[in-house]
This record gives structure tokens, C-alpha cells and sequence, in this order.
């Protein structure tokens, strides 16, 4: 294999590639480049995501290695000159690589144990709008779980049919859906769990894109995303995702309209002061909300703010970083807020926007 590139174009793409390449398994630490049909691709796995991104390059002797990933990305940034030239010396068992005065030698990992990566979507893929798709994940990943002992709330439940796309996710302290509407039927749906760290990616990768179709195959145990020459694919997450609508309550005892920049604001300043995993507390009064925060030895803040609150007096506590990403996913206009009780969970909607929906557990409080 020899080829040669643009270092500045050979740089972005590797590390765009590199994110998905294992940190855990030595195998898979690499980065492969393929030269082949007169073209150039890199591709990067760690047996549950991968990622093949196209190069532009001149392509003297086709081949393929693999080079540590890491390793290479700081070489190429390193390099003096605008191209770079990459040459397989069999023998050596290394890459030659050149670019003004430098030249580095650098050790192949074993090609035989980087593994076959899927195909891009073919006929049986569904089209969808690139930025709606991202749209909607962006709405509801922060709601995804992180713990690995819970595999199936680490996924995002991803629904497409005829004009609409949902996304649902939950680590069982919060929920989060989005219902998008799209402006043309689709051809065909699906359902699967992805998980949140592919679709995260994969919005990364659009947003660099810009694309506007992005090209999407449910498989058996796998997802396949085709975007611009860039395909992202990921394994699917086994078991059952939780019923969504059974966790909604059907009635609430209060609803509230808020002016969403302003609550919004007002729980970031207070949350400053909420640290050590001390709740954010909301006291509700006959016409206003008092949100507060106290941590022991470090200090505490508290700021009114007039809402057409009715009823008897009640306090509830939220978890301050889960609180500010439901008010946050209110972009622009107002805010509702809907509440039963300090021990059971509220809801965050969007007033001009009902295909989201942001349900939080409250933290029982010390008096």
C-alpha cells in the first residue's frame, strides 16, 4: 500500500475515526486504512461500534494496514508540510511515513484480527431528514443511563413510521421523549434500542456533515447509519425497554406555565450553590416560587420569582443537573411545569411543543 494525502484532511478524518477505535482491547486500538477501487477509507471498531470514514487521496499501491490509533493521530498533527505520503514496508512490518523532512517508521498491528466491518445501508434502508434525526437525539441522550449493570436503559428506544419519529430515554431517575413530525412519509419504519454513545456520535458526525438524508437499516442485532460516504454502525441492545407511557401519571394536582428563559436562568444561578448532591429545593407559595440551595460548609442562595401558583403551600426537591436539562430542553417560549405531590414525580413540557416530554423523580427532603 502507498498513498498520499493531505495532511490537514488526513488529520480530520483520523480523528474523527479514532473516537470509536477500543481503548480496553489491544486488537482494536487501531485504525485501518484500505486502499482499494482507487479509493481510500479508515475504519476504527471496538466490537460494539464502528465507524468508516472515505479519504481523499492519491493511491500509488492498494493494500491495507493498521496503525495505533492514538499514535498516528500525533504523528500526522506533528508533521511539517501540506501532504503526506504513507508507504507499507512489508518486511519491516511498519508504515513509512513522509511529509517535508520527516520521516517515521511506524509498526503494523496484526491486519488479520481487525474484524470485517458492515456494509453501508443498502435497499432495505429507511430515509430520514439528517437534522431532524439529530434534533431529536439530542433532545433526550442526556436521559440515557450510564451504568453498564443496567444495559437496556443505556440505549435510546428509537420508533420511525410513515410521518413520525420518537426517541425515548431513561435511567429510572428521569424520562425524556421526543416526538418529532416529519415533512414526508417515510417508506418503511423500525424500532430499536441504540445505544446512547452511537447515536451521540453519530450526531457529532452529522453536525460535521451537514448532510441533509440520512440513510438508516435495522438489522437483526445491529444498526447500519449511512451519511455522506461516512458509515457509523452499531450493535442493538437486548431486552425489553421499559412502557414509557405506563411511568406517565394520567392526572396532576398543579400545572404551571413559566417564562422559560427566566426560570431556566434562575435555577442555573441556584444550582451554583447546590453541590455535594444537595437538592434543588422549589417552594411553591399562593403566586410564588422560591427556588433555594444550602451546602454544609460552603453556603447557600435562594431567588423568588412570581408564578400563578394556587393552593395549599408544598416544597419539592430535584436533582439540580437533571432539573437543568429538562428546563433546558425547552429551547425557546414557555415552559409547563406539572406537579402532584413532594414524593411523586413532575413534568416539564414545552408550552408550544407537546411531542416533548421531561417526567423527573423528586429527592425526598430533610425538613
Amino acid at each position: 500500500m502507498k498513498l498520499s494525502a493531505a495532511r490537514d484532511e488526513l488529520l480530520a478524518q483520523l480523528q474523527t475515526v479514532s473516537r470509536v477505535a477500543s481503548t480496553r482491547l489491544q486488537t482494536l486500538s487501531g485504525v485501518q486504512l484500505l486502499a482499494a477501487g482507487g479509493g481510500v477509507e479508515l475504519r476504527a471498531t471496538d466490537q460494539e461500534m464502528s465507524l468508516r470514514v472515505p479519504l481523499p487521496a492519491q493511491v500509488e499501491r492498494e493494500g491495507a494496514v493498521v496503525l495505533p490509533a492514538r499514535l498516528l493521530v500525533d504523528v500526522v498533527r506533528a508533521l511539517p508540510g501540506a501532504t503526506v505520503t504513507l508507504e507499507q514496508r512489508p518486511a519491516e512490518q511498519d508504515v513509512e511515513i513522509v511529509a517535508g523532512n520527516a520521516t517515521f517508521h511506524i509498526r503494523t498491528l496484526r491486519g488479520e484480527d481487525f474484524p470485517q466491518l458492515p456494509d453501508a445501508p443498502g435497499e432495505d434502508a429507511v430515509r430520514v431528514p439528517a437534522q431532524a434525526f439529530v434534533a431529536t437525539i439530542l433532545k433526550v441522550a442526556n436521559s440515557a443511563s450510564k451504568d453498564e449493570t443496567r444495559p437496556v436503559l443505556t440505549g435510546i428506544l428509537v420508533s420511525a413510521s410513515d410521518r413520525e419519529l420518537r426517541m425515548v430515554a431513561t435511567d429510572s431517575y428521569r424520562l425524556s421523549v421526543k416526538e418529532t413530525q416529519l415533512e414526508s412519509p417515510l417508506q418503511q419504519g423500525f424500532e430499536a434500542n441504540v445505544p446512547a454513545r452511537a447515536l451521540q456520535e453519530l450526531a457529532r458526525l452529522v453536525q460535521q456533515l451537514d448532510g441533509e438524508e440520512l440513510t438508516v437499516a435495522a438489522r437483526q442485532n445491529q444498526i447500519v447509519f449511512g451519511i455522506g460516504g461516512v458509515v457509523l454502525s452499531s450493535r442493538l441492545i437486548e431486552g425489553q425497554f421499559p412502557n414509557y407511557r405506563q411511568l406517565l401519571p394520567e392526572t396532576y394536582e398543579h400545572e404551571l406555565t413559566l417564562a422559560g428563559g427566566e426560570v431556566t436562568e434562575v435555577v442555573r444561578r441556584i444550582s451554583l450553590l447546590a453541590q455535594k448532591n444537595a437538592p434543588l429545593r422549589l417552594s411553591f407559595q399562593p403566586g410564588e416560587l422560591t427556588v433555594s440551595s444550602q451546602t454544609p460548609d460552603i453556603g447557600e442562595a435562594r431567588e423568588s420569582l412570581p408564578v400563578a401558583f394556587q393552593g395549599e403551600p408544598f416544597e419539592i426537591g430535584f436533582n439540580p443537573e437533571f432539573l437543568r436539562d429538562g428546563l433546558e430542553g425547552v429551547e425557546s417560549g414557555d415552559i409547563v411545569l406539572k406537579l402532584i405531590s413532594p414524593l411523586r414525580p413532575g413534568l416539564i413540557q414545552a408550552a408550544d411543543d407537546p411531542g416533548f416530554l421531561y417526567l423527573i423523580m423528586p429527592i425526598r427532603l430533610n425538613v
